[in-house]
This record gives C-alpha cells, structure tokens and sequence, in this order.
C-alpha cells in the first residue's frame, strides 16, 4: 500500500465532488489518500478559506477526515519536523528561486508534509509549485492534483463525468490551476478531445 498524502489546496478541491475520497485504497499499486491533521488546522485557521469552502465542515466530510487521517507517534513526529526545518532552511537559503514562474515558498506546514513524505515515505499530492520545486530537490514523491485524477480514473474509481465535472467546477470558481490547464487536452484528451 502506497501512501498518498493531500495537502491543502488538493483536498479542497477534490473532496466536494469524490465521495469518498480518504481511506479507500485503489489501483493495483494500492494508492491510499489521507490527509494530516495539519490539513483540518489549516482550513479552520483561514476565516478565507472557511468562507471560501462552506461545505468543509458537513459532518460527513468531517467524519471522513477524523477518521481516516494519520496519527503520529512522538518519535516520528520529531523526525518529520526535523526533516521539515532542513527544508525550511533550504528555502531561505534560496528565496528567490521559490518566488518565480508562479511560485510561492512553500509554508511551514507544506515543509512539513513534504518532510512526511520523506519519512513515512508517501506522496504528496499538491498543485502548489514551490512545494513542486522543493521536492525536486529533495527526490520527494509528488503528484499534480490532476495526476491524482487521472490514477483514480484509470483504476475506474471515479467516472469521466465526474472529472469533466471537477475541471467545469474549478474553471467557474476561477481555480482552475495552470497545470491543470496545461494536460486538459494532453492527458484528458479522450475526455476533452485535442487542444483546438
């Protein structure tokens, strides 16, 4: 079993329309999404995201989460940390290369998913370009939330109706990532037909 790990923006904007979405293994590798509690935190802290995403708190959705999110015990959650303030500091060793082409550096939560997905192992699942860069230079396991999309379709675990539906979603609430953009007609073309 493979682990899989959703950050923030990846859950939020999954788990609306893919029921459900945590816990529940597929594909032949046994992909296994979860979040960390980190995730919840973060959506409770953000008086913009918790007007943005209303629906985080159905109890349903709630329940699935409480249930299915990774507990750590204190040793590995002092390995994780340590591995995240090695991160933290590559970053600020080099600021300004997470501030071009789109990125942002990545916050002390993303390092510590990111550092999660080094110790565990798993893989992290993020639209979030500096999280992308970080892990490159780290060799960290890491997806696109349309890769994630596309390993669930192929396992037949969600319908080409559903997908065509998240991409309508996140293009009419203007959240429709770049690179999700960029494989709409590459790899989603049977979905989408070729770019015109």
């Amino acid at each position: 079993m493979i682990l899989v790990l959703l950050d923030t923006n990846a859950y939020l904007r999954l788990a609306k329309r893919i029921r459900p979405l945590l816990g529940v293994p597929f594909g032949q590798k046994e992909y296994l999404p979860t979040i960390l509690k980190q995730v919840e935190d973060e959506v409770h802290k953000s008086a913009r995201l918790k007007f943005s995403f209303p629906w985080f708190t159905d109890p349903e959705l709630t329940a699935e989460r409480l249930a299915k999110q990774i507990r750590l015990g204190k040793e590995e959650r002092a390995q994780i940390e340590a591995a995240a303030s090695v991160l933290r500091a590559h970053i600020l060793a080099d600021p300004q290369s997470y501030t071009t082409q789109g990125r942002s550096p990545p916050s002390p939560t993303d390092c510590f998913l990111l550092a999660f997905g080094q110790v565990r192992p798993a893989i992290v699942v993020t639209d979030d370009l500096g999280m992308h860069k970080l892990a490159g230079d780290f060799d960290i396991d890491i997806w696109h939330g349309h890769e994630l999309l596309k390993k669930m379709l192929s396992a037949r675990v969600i319908e080409n109706d559903l997908v065509r539906e998240i991409f309508a979603a996140l293009e009419n609430n203007g959240d429709l990532p770049r690179t999700w953009l960029e494989v709409k007609h590459s790899e989603f073309k049977k979905l989408f037909g070729p770019k015109a």
